[in-house]
């Protein structure tokens, strides 16, 4: 095999809650991870220089700090032939800062993808492992499979849950995840749930009143899903919101009748599927 290519995709937090924070300054959480169909491209090409090369860069990312390249450089001291390297290509599909997870999946991928091209021969303990020191969210990514999270997101513990479809709207703005961390009005110690009280709280997520609060276009989209008698939730800490939908029609239903305020501010929508299975590891699957 010289060519490689997957998908990473987003997830969803179906329930988010702080429990704690621990003495080295991160929090503690309790969350409820589902994988959507909707999902950035990369394309890996093996290369024989040893080089590692990131064909396409990202608007105000610099490579250093490119999460597909931190996963490539954190694999490579393990290949067995130093002449092995990789060209990547990354088609961008999803929103930066949104919440959907979009550069620990990139990460997860490249891992995922590495590990095949390569023949590194890591099992998927080991590259969570490897994960976690690139992102809390990487691990879940890397294991694929719908998950109840504990400790800092590394604790995992599969779940099954019906796959439902979600419309999906990123309202054209990036929420700073240091300012809600830091923030004095974030709940921090919630009571520790399990994973079955939190499928009866579906949407609970300790940063939806900051969201709301501190940006106007999230707070317009939740005003304007209530108006539609939808139940509106935010993933992680934003920007994007969702809501649950009886069928794919009624998102695109929703989708048409968008505000054209909204339009003018870069917001995007989807109509997407929830995945118990990453569709990474449904692809390699079929290799």
């Amino acid at each position: 095999m010289t060519q490689l290519s997957l998908p990473a995709p987003a997830k969803l937090n179906l329930f988010l809650h702080i429990t704690g924070k621990r003495e080295d300054g991160y929090h503690e959480l309790q969350t409820l991870f589902q994988f959507l169909d909707l999902a950035d491209q990369l394309d890996f090409t093996l290369r024989s220089d040893g080089q590692i090369l990131l064909e396409n860069q990202l608007h105000n990312v610099e490579q250093t700090d490119n999460l597909v390249w931190k996963a490539a450089k954190l694999l490579a001291p393990l290949r067995t032939d130093p002449s092995l390297g990789v060209s990547i290509q990354l088609q961008k599909n999803l929103p930066m800062g949104g919440g959907l997870g979009a550069g620990s999946s990139d990460a997860a991928t490249t891992l995922l993808a590495l590990n095949q091209l390569w023949k590194l021969g890591l099992s998927l303990d080991q590259l969570a492992g490897k994960g976690l020191q690139l992102g809390a969210d990487v691990p879940v990514f890397v294991r694929g499979q719908t998950a109840w999270a504990e400790g800092i997101g590394e604790k995992l513990y599969t779940l099954q849950i019906p796959e439902s479809h979600y419309l999906l709207i990123h309202p054209g703005c990036h929420c700073n995840t240091g300012v809600f961390f830091s923030h004095p009005d974030l709940p921090r110690s919630s009571p520790e749930a399990t994973a079955k009280e939190a499928l009866q709280n579906l949407g609970s997520n300790a940063f939806t009143a900051l969201a709301r609060e501190l940006y106007p276009p999230v707070e317009a989209c939740f005003q304007w899903l209530q108006e539609q008698g939808q139940q509106p939730w935010l993933t992680g800490t934003g920007a994007c919101v969702f809501t649950r939908l009886d069928h794919p029609e009624q998102g695109q239903e929703l989708l048409n009748r968008l505000p054209s305020s909204f339009k003018g501010h870069a917001t995007q929508g989807w109509v997407v599927k929830g995945c118990q299975t990453s569709p990474a590891h449904q692809a390699l699957g079929q290799i």
